[in-house]
């Protein structure tokens, strides 16, 4: 049974890690997977468990974190090996750094600027489509990611939370307005004509390395509507989850029978208050996670492997092969 189980599993994982890719190239291919950290091969037995987990719910609440898109070429913080503080000192800018000081917002806005085309432009991968296909068949309840690349709203989920909000807007600090990042590009762009600066590095959430003297020259822009500053739609490090996003979550929490943490280390509280509170529910909790995480005590069942290599490997419903 299980070396049949291996079988599938291991060929419709190949199948849909090519046909949600743009390119048949294999270089291409093998640089979405320059951010991952190493992994043991998967083991039969805890893909069972994990079938059995997800079979036996019938109203699903996943979590996910950025080893759910580090399979799309976007570097996560804390991958062994691969994640930015194991290869770089830099860190990301904070949030009362962004309020108070105008040259750490130009620094970011400039190394935002070199980084969005690319950050823009990464698809979901399997991982991200495999969730949303349990979800249009009616086994995922909630998703709630602490990501802010977009990726989850790309493969047509509905029924998300951005917990840390969403890099592809922008929301005025004075007035409230949000816009489309896309749309302050070309704001920057007319601002800044000529200025185009080569990257030392990519780092995560659409952000590059450049020097001070680098940026020291690029300029931006205020609100349109009331002048005030702007800042990306997302939650910063140092700042805290709106309330009432919280609030929400929580409810649909309830709602679940059980919960599955994808691709997060669980290491920021924002997201492992949700564990919390499902332990304290009694609720099976599934973590597929390279690495240790906060909660390996509440798990159930755990996997130490890519996302995209196990989730499609998982039948959303009841029917098994045998």
């Amino acid at each position: 049974m299980r070396f049949l189980f291996k079988l599938r599993a291991a060929g419709e994982c190949r199948l849909l890690t090519v046909n949600s890719r743009n390119s048949s190239s294999a270089a291409e291919a093998v640089s979405t997977l320059a951010f991952v950290p190493a992994s043991a091969p998967l083991d039969t037995t805890e893909l069972e468990d994990l079938q059995d987990f997800v079979s036996r719910s019938k109203r699903l609440f996943v979590i996910t974190g950025a080893g759910v898109s580090t399979e799309s070429g976007i570097p996560d913080y804390r991958s062994e090996g691969v994640g930015l503080y194991t290869r770089t000192e830099r860190r990301p800018v904070q949030h009362t750094d962004f309020l108070k000081s105008a040259k750490a917002r130009q620094r970011y806005w400039a190394r935002n600027f070199v980084g969005w085309p690319q950050f823009s432009s990464h698809h979901p991968n399997c991982a991200h489509l495999t969730l949303s296909k349990w979800e249009r068949l009616g086994k995922l309840h909630w998703l709630v990611t602490q990501n802010v690349d977009a990726l989850h709203s790309k493969a047509g989920h509905q029924r998300v939370t951005e917990l840390h909000g969403c890099a592809h807007r922008v929301v005025c600090l004075g007035c409230g307005a949000l816009t489309a990042r896309s749309e302050l590009q070309h704001r920057f762009t007319s601002l800044n004509p000529g200025w185009s600066q080569e990257a030392g590095g990519v780092a995560p959430d659409g952000d590059v390395f450049l020097t001070d003297e680098q940026v020291q020259h690029f300029r931006v822009p205020g609100c349109e509507g009331c002048g005030a500053v702007l800042k990306p739609d997302v939650t910063f490090f140092g700042d805290t989850v709106d309330r009432d996003k919280v609030r929400y979550v929580h409810k649909r929490l309830v709602e679940a029978d059980a919960l599955l943490v994808a691709g997060s280390s669980l290491q920021v509280y924002s997201g492992y208050r949700f564990l919390l509170a499902a332990h304290e529910k009694k609720l099976p909790i599934a973590i597929v996670n390279i690495g240790l995480t906060r909660a390996e005590h509440m798990a159930w069942v755990r996997l130490s492997a890519r996302c995209g290599e196990v989730l499609p490997c998982i039948l959303p419903l009841s029917q098994r092969y045998y």
